[in-house]
C-alpha cells in the first residue's frame, strides 16, 4: 500500500469516526440492523445459490429469525424474570450470614470496623424498591413510561431495526459492489484484499464468538441445572455473555455460582460439582468450540478486547460497545498490513546497511 493510499484510508476513517460521534443518538438501530444483515448474509447467499431469489432468501432468513426470537421471548424470558425475583428474595438470607458470620470473623481476625460495613440500609432499600414496584416487569414498565417522548423514541428505534436489517440483507451484495466501484481503480485490488481479510476476521469473531458464547451459556445452564443449583439459567446466560472476553465468563460464572451454592447446599460435594461444570465448560471452549468456530484468525489479545469495549462505551455509549470489537478487528488488520509493509521497507532495512 502506497503512502497516499494509507493516508486516504486514515482520512476516510477519521471522517467516519467524526460522523459516528455526531450522529450516535440516531445510529443505534442502523448499527444493529446492519449487524444483523451482516451475520445473516451467508445464509441468504446459500439460499440464493440454491435457486432462490435474493428477496425470497431474505424473507426465509427473517422468518427463521422471528421464530427463534419468539421462542426465546416465550420460553427463556419468563424463566429469567422468575429467577431474578427469587434471587431478590434471597437477599435477607445473605444479610443474616453477612452480619452473623462474616462481620464477626472480619473483626476478630482482621480488625475491620464492622459498623461501616453493615448491609441493613442496602437491603432495606432494595426490598422497599422491589415491593414498591411490584416486581421486575412493573419496574421496567415504570422506568420506560416515565417519559412519553423517551418511550416513543425507544419504540421507534426498535421498529427501525428489522426494517434496516431487511433492506440491508436484501441489497447487501449490491451495496458492497457499489462501494467498491466508488474506489479509485488503482486502489481497488489492495482495498479489496484488505476488505476480504477484514471480512474474514469479522466473520470469525462475530459469527464464531457469538456461537461460542451461546454454546457456553447452554453448557453452563444445563450443567448447573443437573447439579440442582438455583438460578442456573440466569448464571449460564451471565457467564455466556461475559465470555465475549476470554476467561471472563469462567471467572464471573464460577464466582456467582459458588456464592449461590454456598447458601443453597450443605457439604462440599455440590460445590465440587459446580466447579467441575465450569472446568468442563472451559475445556470444551479451549479445545473444541474456539478452534472449531473461531480459529486463530482474530488475534485480539484479551486486554485489547477489554480496552476496546471500555473505550467504545466511553466514547459512543451503547453504540460504541456494539462497534468496539468489529472496529478493533479491522484496525488490527490495517496495523498488521502496515507492519508487514514496514518490515519490507528500506526504512526497516537501514539498520543493516549502516
Amino acid at each position: 500500500m502506497t503512502q497516499s493510499q494509507t493516508g486516504l484510508l486514515f482520512f476516510v476513517g477519521a471522517i467516519v469516526a467524526a460522523l459516528l460521534y455526531l450522529l450516535q443518538p440516531v445510529l443505534t438501530p442502523f448499527v444493529v440492523g446492519i449487524g444483523i444483515a451482516y451475520l445473516a448474509d451467508p445464509f441468504a447467499d446459500r439460499l440464493e445459490a440454491r435457486g432462490c431469489s435474493r428477496t425470497i432468501a431474505t424473507i426465509i432468513v427473517f422468518v427463521v429469525l422471528i421464530l427463534v426470537l419468539a421462542a426465546i421471548i416465550l420460553v427463556v424470558v419468563p424463566l429469567m424474570i422468575k429467577q431474578i425475583q427469587t434471587l431478590v428474595q434471597m437477599i435477607p438470607t445473605i444479610e443474616v450470614w453477612y452480619n452473623a458470620a462474616l462481620l464477626p470473623w472480619l473483626q476478630s481476625n482482621l480488625g475491620v470496623d464492622v459498623k461501616s460495613m453493615n448491609l441493613d440500609l442496602v437491603t432495606e432499600g432494595l426490598s422497599a424498591e422491589w415491593k414498591q414496584t411490584g416486581g421486575v416487569i412493573s419496574r421496567v414498565v415504570q422506568y420506560a413510561t416515565q417519559s412519553s417522548m423517551s418511550l416513543i423514541s425507544t419504540l421507534g428505534s426498535m421498529a427501525m431495526v428489522p426494517v434496516v436489517a431487511f433492506y440491508m440483507l436484501r441489497d447487501f451484495d449490491l451495496l458492497t459492489a457499489r462501494i467498491k466501484a466508488l474506489l479509485p481503480i488503482s486502489a481497488q485490488p489492495r482495498v479489496s484484499a484488505l476488505a476480504s481479510e477484514s471480512n474474514d476476521v469479522l466473520g470469525a469473531f462475530m459469527r464464531g464468538q457469538l456461537l461460542v458464547m451461546f454454546s457456553l451459556g447452554v453448557i453452563y445452564a444445563l450443567g448447573l441445572s443437573a447439579v440442582g443449583l438455583n438460578y442456573a439459567l440466569l448464571i449460564g446466560i451471565l457467564a455466556g455473555l461475559a465470555s465475549i472476553v476470554p476467561y471472563l465468563g469462567f471467572v464471573v460464572g464460577i464466582a456467582v455460582a459458588m456464592v449461590i451454592a454456598f447458601f443453597q447446599f450443605d457439604g462440599y460435594v455440590p460445590l465440587t460439582l459446580v466447579v467441575a461444570v465450569f472446568v468442563i465448560g472451559q475445556m470444551v471452549e479451549s479445545f473444541v468450540l474456539t478452534p472449531l468456530l473461531v480459529g486463530d484468525r482474530i488475534g485480539l489479545h484479551p486486554v485489547a478486547v477489554i480496552f476496546a469495549i471500555l473505550a467504545g462505551g466511553q466514547l459512543f455509549g451503547f453504540m460504541g460497545i456494539l462497534l468496539a470489537l468489529p472496529i478493533a478487528a479491522v484496525i488490527m488488520v490495517l496495523l498488521r498490513n502496515l507492519h508487514e509493509g514496514y518490515i519490507k521497507s528500506s526504512l526497516y532495512g537501514q539498520r543493516d546497511s549502516e
